[in-house]
């Protein structure tokens, strides 16, 4: 029998968060599938959330669409080659092409979308029935928190306690700290936060 009641879920952000990226594409646009690398304990940490009982979302901006390095078509295949090798956990894909300094005219825009706005977390969570208050933004950038919060998910950032760097998110040390729930080094580790919170049992 179907079962209509809302489901939790982990908003996971996708470049060094789920994969590595820092360093290894021009301005860490990464639009080539062959580069896909999970970070260390990450596969493990997905399964963990998914045995549970949470539906898990990748959510991730993707300008470099909008700056003319790569594909919507590019941005497909990285997933597809993710969800290989993450081996079939997540539930949805969310990307966001577009940057108002893109480059591309199509693209070349502000968009609801776009971190650290809430849209794709809302957009997913009414495509797959998602109880967002019991639900769970994790990332690397203070954005990923910030539409976490926006939607009335907890929020992790994968970030010692502190100062946050800065490059690239435009969230600084003085604001980070005040607009994130918890602080994790991994995604491992942000796995077990969220295990330890979670009302047992979730799943089935």
């Amino acid at each position: 029998m179907h079962d209509p009641s809302p489901k939790p879920a982990v908003f996971l952000d996708r470049d060094d968060t789920l994969i590595r990226c820092n360093g290894l594409a021009p301005g860490n646009d990464l639009g080539d599938p062959a580069l896909v690398e999970p970070l260390p304990g990450a596969v493990e940490a997905c399964r963990r959330l998914k045995d549970a009982g949470f539906l898990l979302v990748v959510i991730t901006n993707q300008g470099g669409v909008a700056r003319g390095r790569y594909t919507e078509a590019d941005v497909q295949r990285v997933h597809e080659r993710i969800d290989a090798v993450f081996q079939g956990v997540f539930d949805a894909f969310r990307a966001c092409p577009y940057h108002p300094e893109g480059t591309v005219p199509k693209y070349a825009r502000e968009h609801p979308w776009r971190k650290p706005s809430p849209g794709m977390i809302l957009d997913a969570a009414q495509e797959l029935n998602i109880d967002l208050a019991r639900s769970w933004t994790v990332g690397d950038k203070e954005r990923d928190a910030a539409a976490g919060r926006t939607a009335g998910c907890a929020t992790i950032l994968i970030s010692a306690p502190g100062p946050v760097p800065a490059p690239g998110g435009g969230e600084t040390p003085e604001t980070a700290p005040l607009s994130v729930d918890h602080f994790a080094p991994d995604l491992r580790a942000a796995a077990d936060i969220i295990l330890s919170h979670a009302d047992p049992p979730l799943n089935r």
